[in-house]
């Protein structure tokens, strides 16, 4: 029955386009209220709700946060494309491929799909136009690519993963995240080059790439955070809260005083988008393990791994069927409250069939990224529809072969645990 109460009442609510978070408080609420007495209920779910945001880890969140506002007004974008048209512009239809390179580089650097997809498809959906490329595709471009920047860390995502799954290392995370990261852009890489063969697309003008040692001077700044943060927290000189701080501090002197893109003046709107953005986030947290706690409660996740297991052993079939649901869970929820719902519902079911925590994390993130790029809920699809100035109904078409390589980047992902763990096992961090 609480089950029953939670998940239809939590549905509804969504369908009737509540905000995510009231809905997951209200149902929960709700379904404690008819499974103990009202004390304890308000009691209890006030106290997850502080709990929830309760944890030291959650602290890099909002520094993240920050410092990929400050890269995204910062000037870092723009060097990142010139970089990007060095390393592949010339190759025929390279400009799509810049598109994608660029996604990935901006997108590791900040740790945000949508500050990757304001700052990239600001600049390069109306290039790509510009060179022949319509702009549902450029948009559709520029939306999958994206995504990638959730599996490459620094990633915000990934440090919740860890949370929700009971402390699996960050570091370890940061690292599996690599491989699956890059594969997703080769793939994408792969989809644009069939598009452009079969649209015939002519290579970038020399005259539009600059020389290769200024825009290797240009991007080297920005790439060199990755390698201070990554390098920084394997080496156990800082926690992944005090490279999120770093992260912020290094932001701020690269856009103040390297790219000096940024004012002091500027400031004040990127602190205040950072607090509405990281309020958001840690609403969504507090309310996501209230309903966690419940479920745990009323023995959710037990059943639904009984029932999983009752019908087969077989790990990639198991795999299959929480894939299946994960990639509809992301076409109507956001990652974060997806995440810490329902990784103690599979993740439980996966060990039990001895599939690690670190490639299920991998696995559950690579899918649900697929979801932020899906209506009714992609966040990411809706920002680069409005950037790209494109109807939603525009992009289905161009966007279901980018689909294609993100799926195909899940099943190689999911079938072969090597391409998660090969990197934490080489460095000892499992």
């Amino acid at each position: 029955m609480t089950a029953a109460i939670l998940f239809g009442l939590f549905g509804l609510l969504l369908f009737i386009n509540l905000p995510i978070a009231l809905a997951i408080i209200f149902a929960t609420l709700v379904a404690m209220l008819a499974t103990i007495d009202t004390l304890p209920a308000l009691t209890t779910i006030a106290q997850r709700l502080s709990a929830g945001i309760d944890s030291f880890s959650l602290l890099a969140i909002p520094y993240f946060i920050l410092s990929g506002y400050l890269m995204g007004q910062g000037g870092i974008a723009a060097r990142l494309i010139a970089f990007a048209k060095v390393l592949v512009g010339r190759l025929p239809g390279g400009l799509a491929f810049v598109n994608v390179i660029s996604c990935a580089l901006f997108g590791s650097i900040s740790g945000s799909a949508v500050a990757a997809t304001s700052a990239i498809g600001g600049f390069m959906i109306p290039a790509m136009k510009k060179e022949g490329y319509d702009k549902p595709f450029s948009a559709a471009v520029t939306v999958t690519a994206a995504t990638t920047g959730m599996l490459i860390p620094p990633s915000n995502i990934l440090i919740i993963y860890s949370l929700a799954s009971g402390g699996v290392s960050i570091a370890a995370l940061f690292i599996a995240g690599y491989l699956p990261g890059l594969l997703v852009t080769l793939l994408l890489i792969v989809a644009c080059y069939i598009y452009v063969a079969r649209n015939n697309i002519k290579a970038l003008s020399v005259q539009s790439i600059e020389p290769f040692w200024p825009s290797l001077f240009g991007a080297v700044p920005s790439l060199f955070l990755i390698v201070l943060i990554i390098g920084g927290i394997i080496g156990g000189f800082f926690t992944p809260t005090e490279a999120g701080a770093i992260a912020v501090l290094y932001s701020l002197a690269l856009s103040l005083v390297f790219y000096r893109q940024l004012t002091v003046k500027d400031l004040y709107p990127i602190l205040l988008k950072s607090v509405n953005t990281t309020a958001i986030v840690m609403l969504l947290i507090g309310a996501s393990s209230a309903m966690s706690w419940l479920m745990s409660y009323a023995l959710i996740p037990q059943t639904i791994s009984e029932t999983l297991l009752a019908l087969s052993q077989n790990p990639l079939i198991i795999l299959l069927i929480i894939n299946l649901t994960l990639l509809v869970i992301g076409t109507f929820m956001d990652m974060t409250p997806a995440v810490l719902i329902f990784t103690p519902i599979f993740l439980p079911v996966a060990e039990s069939l001895g599939i690690s925590p670190l490639h299920f994390g991998i696995m559950m993130i690579l899918n649900l990224s697929i979801g932020l790029c899906t209506p009714p809920v992609g966040s990411v699809l809706f920002v680069g529809c409005s950037i790209g100035k494109v109807a939603i109904s525009e992009i289905v078409k161009p966007i279901l072969p980018l689909y294609a390589a993100m799926v195909t980047a899940l099943v190689l992902v999911t079938v072969f645990p090597a391409i998660s763990e090969f990197l934490p096992r080489l460095l000892g961090l499992i």
